[in-house]
């Protein structure tokens, strides 16, 4: 008679689905990847993901790349990776109140924002224009996870951590909708793509008032009422909302009330008309739109220079100059960004002897 002795990988998604709700996205059920391998003894696959973005490059990256406030002063600016934690907190919170699969939302949430552009939404914007195909954060992290990391390999991601990644953004569009094109399979993705604008909101507005570019007081009273007086009051709310307003049972999909959804769509619509477009904001975003521009501009007129120098590894001479070129653009962080505009556009510093 054989025995045979369980991984710890399969005890762990039995625990899944004795535990988990029945709405949940289990680990067992995934889609799988796109190129097969063998499952990890040890991880079930989105805590397996999580963790092959976590150790990923273009995840450390996003400790050098600003939020809002580009080359602040101070320590407690939010960055792209301040961000992400800050998002982390808010949909496992949910994911967990809601017996949903937490690593599964961790995993997205990690690799939401990893195609994101040194200079925040600046950045984004002059790439969208000089890039032949255009550009958005969103497919850049895809292509990130598909195949720029691993020197073009890939991550080798699930399909439900990639569908969530692709889904996760909504700009000024719709935050929660019935169109499967816009909507995560997943609920644990729904979750992900909320969460990101509960936190960007807050966090930006505190980051705001920081800078003295915001006043407390000319926050609209009517969405403080709603939401809460403070950052945490109005995280609280949200959240607490989210999980009692997604009722599974009857529509498979997150929600929010309406009070609460009309007042964080208020909020958004406060912060750019305040601060996401304000004129000495938008100066800061020009000059490092002019930096990104120029860049872009000499290594086309200098491609054997880039090849030599700057071709991301793995990335095939048929992807074309102009791709290979916003991949590394895109890579940079802000500091780099800055080093490499120095290196190229500002007299070198003689030293001192």
């Amino acid at each position: 008679m054989t025995v045979t002795t369980a991984t710890i990988r399969e005890r762990l998604e039995d625990d899944e689905e004795r535990v988990l709700s029945p709405f949940a996205q289990k680990s067992r059920a995934s889609k799988g990847r796109a190129r097969p391998e063998p499952p990890d003894p040890v991880r079930p696959i989105f805590q397996h993901d999580r963790d092959r973005i976590l150790h990923s490059k273009a995840f450390r990256r996003l400790a050098g790349k600003t939020q809002v406030f580009l080359a602040p002063e101070g320590d407690h600016y939010r960055t792209r990776i301040t961000h992400t934690l800050e998002v982390s907190q808010i949909a496992r919170t949910v994911t967990r109140a809601l017996g949903l699969n937490e690593s599964l939302t961790e995993a997205i949430v990690m690799g939401h924002d990893l195609g994101h552009t040194p200079f925040g939404h600046a950045g984004e914007k002059v790439l969208a224009k000089l890039m032949p195909d255009g550009f958005h954060h969103v497919k850049q992290s895809i292509r990130v996870v598909e195949k720029l990391e691993r020197d073009g390999q890939g991550l080798n991601l699930s399909v439900e951590v990639r569908d969530g990644i692709l889904k996760h953004s909504k700009g000024k569009g719709h935050i929660i909708s019935d169109n499967p094109n816009l909507m995560a399979m997943t609920l644990e993705g729904q979750i992900v793509r909320i969460s990101d604008i509960v936190a960007y909101v807050n966090h930006d507005l505190d980051d705001a008032v920081r800078g003295r570019v915001v006043d407390p007081a000319s926050v609209p009273k009517e969405i403080l009422a709603i939401l809460g007086q403070t950052h945490g009051e109005r995280i609280a709310r949200m959240v607490h909302d989210m999980v009692s307003a997604s009722r599974l049972e009857e529509k498979r999909q997150i929600q929010m009330t309406d009070e609460v959804l009309d007042a964080l769509i208020a909020l958004r619509d406060f912060l750019y008309e305040t601060v996401y477009e304000r004129p000495e904001i938008r100066g800061e975003f020009e000059k490092a739109q002019r930096i990104i521009g120029e860049l872009w501009a000499y290594f086309h007129a200098h491609p054997d220079e880039f090849r030599a120098r700057h071709w991301p590894k793995g990335i095939p001479e048929s992807d074309g100059l102009s791709r290979a070129v916003g991949d590394f653009i895109t890579g940079m962080t802000d500091r780099y960004a800055l080093r490499v505009y120095e290196e190229y556009f500002l007299p070198h510093r003689w030293p001192v002897y």
